[in-house]
């Protein structure tokens, strides 16, 4: 069976605001109260959280220990029946971006944006931005 290579995100390069090549545009860094935090996530094969940011916590209501061990599915919006496909379909291409529903402990639902990769223990690892609560 062919084992698809890990996905490995872009280097950016970091310009000083006096080598910036010509043409390049240049933009101030937000200021960090402006920045939103990284919600980071990472599951294991089982599809259970193996580790979860402090901010990933906060955004769903739940405590760390209370979601390490768990399956992603407890927190994806109700009748969502595709996790399977969406998973089986992810680990054949080793990397996946899009929208997706999760669940807030409360019960409302939080719309969020992901991009996914499947990194060399064989873990994924998610970086998720908030889009906005659904009522």
């Amino acid at each position: 069976m062919d084992k698809k290579k890990p996905y490995i995100p872009p280097r950016l390069t970091v310009y000083e605001r006096h080598n910036v090549p010509d043409g390049m545009l240049f933009r101030e860094a937000p200021k960090s109260e402006e920045v939103t935090p990284a919600y980071t996530t990472v599951v294991d094969n089982n599809r259970t959280y193996v580790e979860v940011s402090q901010s990933f916590c906060d955004l769903v209501g739940y405590k760390r220990d209370e979601l390490i061990g768990t399956r992603y599915d407890r927190l994806t919006a109700l009748n969502t029946t595709d996790i399977p496909a969406t998973y089986n379909l992810f680990t054949k291409l080793g990397y996946m971006q899009g929208l997706w529903v999760l669940l807030h402990r409360t019960g409302y639902r939080i719309l969020i944006r992901y991009e996914a990769w499947l990194r060399e223990d064989s873990h994924i690892e998610s970086r998720i931005e908030f889009v906005q609560n659904i009522i």
